[in-house]
């Protein structure tokens, strides 16, 4: 999506304020504000730049270092930036997610989906040399038909089935949910019972072609179930604005640039397109 930058900044500092909350002033690496540093990293994805690159371009950039407060002989430097990754825990970043959901209007009914990215970007003799053979990981998001807000993220690198995963992300976010449409990967009876006991409605789309199964799949279809193609368009414009492939080599860190990415897909459909 083509956005104003500066406008996606200032939305970037006034979430990033809000998701570290009492912590936002607290100063970090370099000395800077933890919000700065929250706000450079979602300008490193947005613009696709390394961590060499991020402060280089920030030179030429007098509005964005405004916004920011920064000085043009006073910036962060890469490794700085690439140190302060490490550092901010994961919640700062589900933090980020949940606060940039929350600015779409939300109207309880979710789709729940899966999809891969790829963790190849690494040469193969880096990866053989650090016993890296998982070369994709599972991402499991809940995403508002209405808004195509991503509510959550459920990130594995063992490819758990979705039956194990899905019930979990529902239960982080059932009290703001109503219903929840999923493909049949998400369906058997234990996660139908689980979901049902937190008064969430599963439209689960049912294998077979029995009775039941038909009868099930209609009934689906009448409340709502063919919104759950919304959690694919949300991967089509993350994947087509940000890449499928995560540039952290540390698995860790793989988790947080996937969330962030999801946060930042939140972020650009409230900014100024261009």
């Amino acid at each position: 999506m083509e956005i104003d930058i500066l406008d996606f900044i200032e939305q970037c500092r006034h979430l990033a304020k809000q998701a570290l909350g009492k912590h936002a002033g607290e100063p970090a690496s370099g000395g800077f504000a933890r919000w700065v540093h929250v706000v450079l990293h979602c300008f490193r994805l947005e613009e696709g730049y390394s961590y060499r690159e991020t402060p280089n371009r920030l030179k030429y950039m007098a509005e964005v270092r405004d916004a920011l407060g920064l000085d043009r002989d006073d910036l962060p430097d890469h490794t700085t930036l690439y140190k302060l990754f490490d550092r901010l825990k994961m919640w700062v970043w589900r933090a980020l997610l949940r606060v940039s959901a929350q600015q779409h209007p939300q109207s309880g009914h979710a789709a729940l989906d899966s999809t891969f990215f790829d963790r190849r970007r690494a040469s193969s003799y880096f990866r053989q040399r650090a016993g890296r053979t998982i070369q994709t990981l599972k991402v499991t998001t809940l995403t508002d038909v209405e808004s195509l807000a991503v509510l959550d993220v459920h990130i594995t690198a063992r490819w758990q089935h979705d039956t194990k995963t899905g019930p979990q992300v529902v239960r982080r976010n059932a009290d703001d949910l109503q219903s929840v449409a999923a493909d049949n990967g998400f369906q058997d009876w234990h996660t139908e019972y689980e979901i049902a006991a937190h008064d969430v409605e599963y439209l689960v789309h049912y294998r077979g072609s029995s009775a039941k199964a038909a009868a099930n799949n209609v009934l689906n279809r009448a409340n709502g179930y063919a919104q759950r193609w919304m959690a694919e368009t949300s991967y089509s414009t993350t994947k087509r604005s940000l890449g499928d492939t995560v540039r952290a080599l540390s698995w860790y860190r793989q988790f947080r640039e996937i969330v962030l990415m999801f946060a930042i897909i939140n972020i650009e459909s409230l900014c100024e397109t261009l």
